[in-house]
C-alpha cells in the first residue's frame, strides 16, 4: 500500500484534468482559430496554451494547443477539429513521440547586491540575460515546462516584475510529420 500526499485539498483532486498537446496544421485564413476554439469550448475543454505561427509556406500555419479536460472526449475533439474545412490535420503528441519546449522571459528587480545571485540562477538553467539595468534584469530561459516552473520558483526569492511564457512548441520525433 502506498500513500500519496499533495498540497491539493482532496475535494479539488477530482477536478485535475491531464494536459494534452495537440498540433493542428491549417490553411492560413481568417477565422480558422475561432472555429477551432469553438470546438474546444463546446466540449468543456480549456485551452491552457496556444502558439500559432506561419509555416514555411505562407499558405499554412501550425497551431500548438495545450488543453486540459476529460481525456475520454479527446479523440472526439480531434475528429471534430480534423473535419473543419481549413484544417489539414490534427494530432495529439506525447513525450514519447515528440520534442516540446517552452520559452520564458522573466523580469526581476536585482540591484548590485542581488545581481550575482540572479546571474547564478540564470546560469544554472542555461539561460541568458537579455536586458540589464542598474535595478533590474530580464532573463530568457527555454526548456521543458517543468524546467520553466522550477526557474520561476527560484526567481521568486527576488521581486518578479513580470513573466511571459510562450506555451509549448512541439515537433514530432524522427520522420513523422508534426
Amino acid at each position: 500500500m502506498s500513500i500519496v500526499t499533495t498540497d491539493i485539498p482532496p475535494e479539488d483532486v477530482a477536478h485535475l484534468d491531464p494536459v494534452h498537446t495537440l498540433s493542428v496544421f491549417v490553411n492560413n485564413k481568417a477565422g480558422v482559430l475561432m472555429r477551432i476554439c469553438q470546438v474546444f469550448a463546446r466540449r468543456g475543454y480549456n485551452i491552457d496554451s496556444l502558439v500559432v505561427s506561419q509555416g514555411r509556406d505562407k499558405q499554412f500555419s501550425r497551431m500548438t494547443i495545450g488543453i486540459s479536460g476529460d481525456p475520454d472526449g479527446l479523440e472526439q475533439i480531434i475528429l471534430q477539429v480534423t473535419k473543419l474545412v481549413d484544417v489539414i490535420h490534427c494530432v495529439e503528441h506525447t513525450k514519447d513521440d515528440s520534442v516540446d519546449k517552452e520559452l520564458l522571459l522573466v523580469k526581476v528587480l536585482a540591484g548590485k547586491d542581488d545581481r550575482t545571485e540572479a546571474l547564478q540562477i540564470i546560469d544554472h538553467y542555461a539561460g541568458k540575460t537579455v536586458d540589464l539595468t542598474p535595478t533590474s534584469m530580464i532573463a530568457m530561459i527555454y526548456g521543458a515546462s517543468s524546467k520553466i516552473d522550477a526557474a520561476i520558483t527560484m526567481f521568486s526569492q527576488f521581486e518578479i516584475i513580470e513573466t511571459v511564457r510562450t506555451g509549448k512548441v512541439v515537433m514530432a520525433r524522427g520522420e513523422q510529420a508534426t
